[in-house]
């Protein structure tokens, strides 16, 4: 039941809060996998299945590639400006942002 409820989870994506009640508590399920994941169990039935198939020849270790289409991008990364923005010649920021509560430098005769 546990396994299903954590198949079905990982299938649809949905929030734990979610997970039908046919397969228990959310909070049994969500600890159940938990536990799992940090005891390192899913990378061993992984490991198993992978040599299982390796095993079979069903596995082709030539063929290597990254899918694209799940990686999400930042909110802000879409429709941005590009380039870099015109900055002020160091002379000139260094004028604009003297601190108001000290006085402008003055000219002093000379003797």
């Amino acid at each position: 039941m546990v396994l299903n409820g954590l198949l079905w989870k990982i299938r649809t994506g949905a929030p734990w809060r979610d997970l039908p009640e046919r397969y228990g508590p959310w909070q049994t399920v969500y600890s159940r996998f938990r536990r799992w994941r940090l005891a390192g169990i899913w990378d061993q039935v992984f490991a198993a299945i992978q040599r299982q198939e390796d095993a079979a020849g069903h596995l082709d270790w030539t063929i290597h590639f990254v899918d694209g289409s799940v990686i999400r991008a930042h909110q802000h990364a879409a429709g941005a400006k590009g380039g870099t923005q015109n900055r002020k010649p160091w002379g000139t920021a260094k004028a604009a942002f003297r601190p108001r509560y000290m006085p402008a430098p003055r000219a002093t005769a000379s003797r």
